[in-house]
């Protein structure tokens, strides 16, 4: 009965026909990861060379940071988080942490609106029956780490259910980091899941900010901020670029909602959101819409200044070698969070993706297995930026628990690495047979044959 409701509720994912003697008559299947559309490829290849190098520079800032924190000179660190600039009229004048917090996070999830918005509206994802699988995923990936943490690891430890969303965080640019290195010729349909599930998951993030950790809020600010909110969406939607209106409204929306006590980076949510994705007919000239076109501008700014700068001013932490990492682990909250990111973040995503394959009776594309939904699961386990985020708000009155948190995410995060990598590496054959198989092109059209043919021979079937 059950599997009666949920294939009327939702239809097959993809009908591909059978690789081998494929014809008219043949059956049909369905396919848990479609590989959807050349386009839809071609523009989540870009983004990923992108949040690629971000990932490498976010890395690089992470590391100078602990670096830094555990050298002689750890104090000239903590002098340089501690500096205060801006203007105090406007009750701006804040640390350099909090600006990277606060204000350069804020572009982040700009761009992550974007991103979002984009998918759901004009990508792939707008048909609902492609976009349930990630966005269940990604809510399998929040609960499960929220459920260990609050349930079984800390349960009767003072305090510690304020930081039960650590650990549901992913962080794009780290995590397609480490693909790049090593799962490079990863089936398109998986990059496109784990791209899509860590944009969800982004979303989840920044509502349960804007709902849990929202502390005395003073709703006329938070009111006062719809004025340059409406505005700047006024303009966009009328296909205004001028950035000398833009970027003052958004600078006005920002501070507005700094002001209110809900956490700022909810303002580049909403401004993301209200830039529309559609293009105007001037605009399909030239196949730049305004959400491409500001995307282009930002995910650089994002990827390669933001993201690195906040893990420059924020990840470091003085460990204190191996007692302090011991003292990491054996705290209820720290380990909590480790293991809700290392063993929870997969487990979640993995049970979620499994029940929608057992209820709408799916199936893994030929070549693929269940081991690299695992795979994807781990990457998925590295939360760093988004983690050390939640974690400095939930315990920014007690510094040593929140010093015991960043070991535990920077320790879950480089743990799910080198997990994810040794999975990815035994199935590095499979993928490349996978890649070659979506990048062929003999008519030379510039598009992949597998994306044209109106017979698909599905990637992997030759092994």
């Amino acid at each position: 009965m059950c599997r009666e409701v949920w294939s009327a509720f939702y239809p097959p994912f993809a009908d591909r026909r059978l690789i081998m003697g494929a014809h008219p008559g043949a059956p049909k299947r369905r396919v848990l990861f479609p590989r959807g559309t050349w386009p839809e490829a071609r523009r989540i290849g870009e983004v990923l060379r992108t949040e690629t190098v971000g990932g490498a520079l976010l890395l690089a800032g992470a590391v100078i940071a602990m670096v830094w924190a555990n050298s002689p000179w750890a104090s000239s660190y903590t002098s340089l988080q501690e500096i205060t600039v801006g203007p105090h009229a406007l009750h701006l004048d804040l640390t350099l942490a909090t600006w990277a917090a606060d204000g350069l996070l804020a572009i982040f999830f700009f761009v992550a609106g974007l991103e979002l918005k984009r998918e759901f509206i004009a990508g792939d994802l707008r048909d609902p029956r492609r976009a349930v699988v990630p966005v269940v995923a990604a809510c399998g990936g929040v609960i499960v780490p929220a459920v260990l943490f609050l349930l079984l690891l800390t349960a009767g430890t003072s305090g510690a259910w304020r930081g039960w969303a650590i650990p549901t965080a992913t962080d794009i640019a780290f995590a397609l980091a480490v693909l790049a290195v090593l799962g490079r010729f990863l089936p398109t349909a998986l990059r496109t899941f784990l791209l899509t599930l860590a944009v969800v998951d982004d979303l989840i993030a920044i509502v349960i900010i804007a709902l849990f950790y929202t502390a005395d809020l003073a709703a006329l600010p938070l009111m006062a901020a719809l004025v340059p909110l409406a505005a700047f969406t006024l303009l966009v939607r009328r296909r205004v670029r001028a950035w000398w209106l833009l970027l003052p409204l958004a600078v006005a929306t920002w501070a507005l909602v700094h002001a209110s006590g809900v956490h700022a980076t909810v303002a580049g949510v909403l401004l993301g959101f209200a830039v529309p994705v559609l293009g105007a007919s001037s605009e399909a000239e030239t196949g730049d819409s305004l959400a491409e076109h500001f995307e282009h501008r930002f995910r650089p700014l994002s990827a390669a200044v933001a993201v690195p700068v906040f893990a420059l001013l924020s990840a470091g932490v003085a460990i204190g070698g191996l007692s302090g990492l011991g003292q990491a682990l054996s705290d209820p909250i720290a380990l909590g969070v480790l293991v809700g990111l290392v063993v929870g973040k997969p487990l979640g995503i993995m049970a979620a993706t499994w029940l929608m394959a057992r209820f709408t009776r799916a199936e893994l594309d030929d070549g693929l297995a269940w081991t690299d939904v695992l795979g994807l699961g781990l990457l998925a386990g590295i939360g760093f930026t988004v983690s050390l985020l939640i974690g400095d708000l939930a315990f920014s009155a007690d510094g040593q628990t929140t010093d015991l948190i960043k070991i535990a995410i920077l320790t879950a995060s480089l743990t799910a690495t080198i997990l994810a990598g040794i999975l990815l590496r035994t199935r590095n054959q499979i993928y490349r047979r996978i890649h070659k198989a979506e990048t062929v092109d003999l008519d030379h059209d510039g598009v992949p044959d597998v994306y044209t043919s109106p017979v698909q021979r599905l990637p992997g079937a030759e092994q």
